[in-house]
């Protein structure tokens, strides 16, 4: 059985934020609560920090790769300078194609949000 993690409360939750409880960054996405291992697969930042697109994708603090929240697959590589080398976006899509950022199971119970 998994470990469960205590998160925080629904109202220190609102749509558009996302906090790290121990292994995960835990987010709102328009009301959709979900969990995505914390590390980015460019250069491990923390995704705890990042922030959530208009489209509901989790963004990287450093170099704003995208993540879809439900597959957790990159769907838009690093961007900046990283998004000038060849190939580099491409590279981390494929990788996250074969090993996306692992999901949590996020569970409410009355004003406390809780992963596993």
């Amino acid at each position: 059985m998994s470990e469960e993690i205590k998160v925080c409360s629904v109202a220190k939750l609102p749509p558009g934020k996302v906090v790290g409880a121990g292994p995960y960054a835990v987010g709102n996405a328009d009301g959709e609560l979900f969990a995505v291992t914390r590390r980015c697969r460019h250069l491990m930042a923390d995704l705890a920090d990042g922030s959530i697109a208009s489209d509901g994708c989790l963004v990287c603090p450093w170099h704003h790769a995208k993540y879809d929240v439900e597959t957790g697959r990159m769907v838009r590589g690093p961007q900046g300078v990283f998004a000038k080398i060849p190939l580099l976006g491409t590279s981390y899509k494929i990788l996250t194609t074969v090993l996306p950022l692992r999901r949590g199971k996020v569970t409410k119970r009355k004003t406390t949000i809780y992963v596993e």
